[in-house]
């Protein structure tokens, strides 16, 4: 692809993303969010993408529905999928949101009472280039509350493995302790999660959709057993798994 035509792409996806966040919504409004034990909540879902390694073009899109608070497998569907967006820095959500939208519908259409309450999503939510990562797309297309978790520290918006964060993790003394991911601005678009006592690196966690920020992070730790959140574990293990089936002579990356 030449330089024009991305430009010319990168035009339309900045406008498309600035109209979707329009219809962004921080804040919890379900009463489950209210909470302390988030009662009346049942189904969490996750969803993610493995793919071939040396191949971005062909993945396998994962979503699965855990039961809340037992984490055990409701649903689960399976996909080989070709993305036909390229991949631009920021944009990830336009590559990667149609296929998982879709896994929603084909649920949402045959099994409507096992559609998740909350999606976890592998990514960031308002913790992006301009406030709106996959995570917002997702949401605000789907209708869902979504929480974006994201392994590794997206350094945008003035913040960066510098000293100051790198002493911050080393504060996190405990599973369920936090600190904010302020921007430049002085806006606190997320916060690094210690998800276990047992893990030492951090998580980020920040809001997708329908959702506020001290609950995501409340019912992320909530769901995890180990690092990662048990939805999107789930949901990068048998997307792994299923390309190892399937593809038994090549490797796989998440």
């Amino acid at each position: 692809m030449s330089a024009f035509p991305q430009e010319d792409l990168i035009k339309q996806w900045t406008s498309e993303q600035a109209s979707l966040k329009q219809q962004l919504v921080e804040g919890d409004m379900e009463e489950w969010q209210r909470a302390p034990d988030f009662k009346g909540l049942e189904r969490v879902g996750g969803v993610d993408l493995s793919f071939i390694k040396g191949d971005d073009t062909n993945a396998c899109a994962q979503l699965v529905v855990l039961s809340f608070p037992e984490l055990e497998l409701i649903y689960e569907d399976t996909q080989m999928v070709t993305l036909s967006a390229p991949y631009i820095a920021g944009f990830l959500a336009f590559r990667e949101t149609p296929c998982l939208l879709e896994a929603l519908q084909r649920l949402q259409r045959t099994q409507p009472k096992l559609l998740p309450q909350v999606i976890f999503v592998d990514g960031n939510g308002l913790f992006h280039y301009r406030e709106f990562g996959v995570a917002c797309h997702l949401g605000v297309l789907s209708g869902l509350p979504c929480i974006g978790v994201a392994k590794n520290l997206l350094q945008v918006q003035g913040v960066t493995r510098s000293e100051e964060h790198m002493s911050q993790i080393g504060a996190l003394k405990k599973g369920g302790d936090t600190f904010p991911l302020t921007a430049a601005s002085g806006r606190v678009l997320g916060k690094a999660l210690r998800s276990s006592d047992k893990s030492t690196k951090p998580i980020y966690v920040s809001v997708g959709h329908r959702i506020s920020l001290d609950t995501a992070v409340r019912l992320t730790h909530a769901c995890c057993r180990y690092r990662v959140p048990e939805p999107i574990r789930q949901a990068d293990v048998r997307s792994r798994e299923y390309l190892r089936t399937q593809f038994p002579s090549v490797d796989t990356c998440g």
